[in-house]
């Protein structure tokens, strides 16, 4: 045992399921005795008690916070969530309905921007096609 909380296990596990084992492990790598305990704290509450909760599924976990970066201007961790939809579930169609949602409740400018990130990630993520 790696004297870290059940939580903080459970977290870090479902961490894994969505980001991928090789993101998590550059995020582990990159920790410092500074930001260690954010890293913590986000596995914990995020990844623990928030995303390993039982009554939605990863998809919809998924969609709704790429609608709350989307709409709060987290362009940064809205890309890393676009490309952990691979693991989720959230489809290309599921993000289009997101940012309609988006443009209706946080406004246009700020889906508008979304849809740039999340049509290049898209891209990326195929290899440079549509999707």
């Amino acid at each position: 045992m790696s004297g870290k909380s059940k939580r903080y296990e459970e977290g870090m596990a479902t961490r894994r399921a969505v980001l991928g084992d090789d993101w998590v492990d550059r995020a582990e790598a990159g920790k410092t005795a500074f930001d260690a305990p954010f890293q913590e704290l986000i596995t914990e509450a995020a990844w623990g008690h928030v995303w390993s909760r039982p009554d939605w599924t990863k998809r919809e976990r998924s969609m709704v916070t790429i609608a709350l970066l989307a709409a709060l201007g987290h362009h940064e961790e809205l890309a890393m969530h676009v490309r952990a939809t691979g693991k989720t579930g959230t489809t290309a169609d599921d993000l289009r309905e997101a940012m309609l949602h988006v443009a209706i409740y946080a406004g246009v400018p700020a889906a508008n921007h979304a849809i740039k990130i999340i049509k290049q990630t898209l891209s990326e993520m195929e290899g440079g096609g549509e999707k």
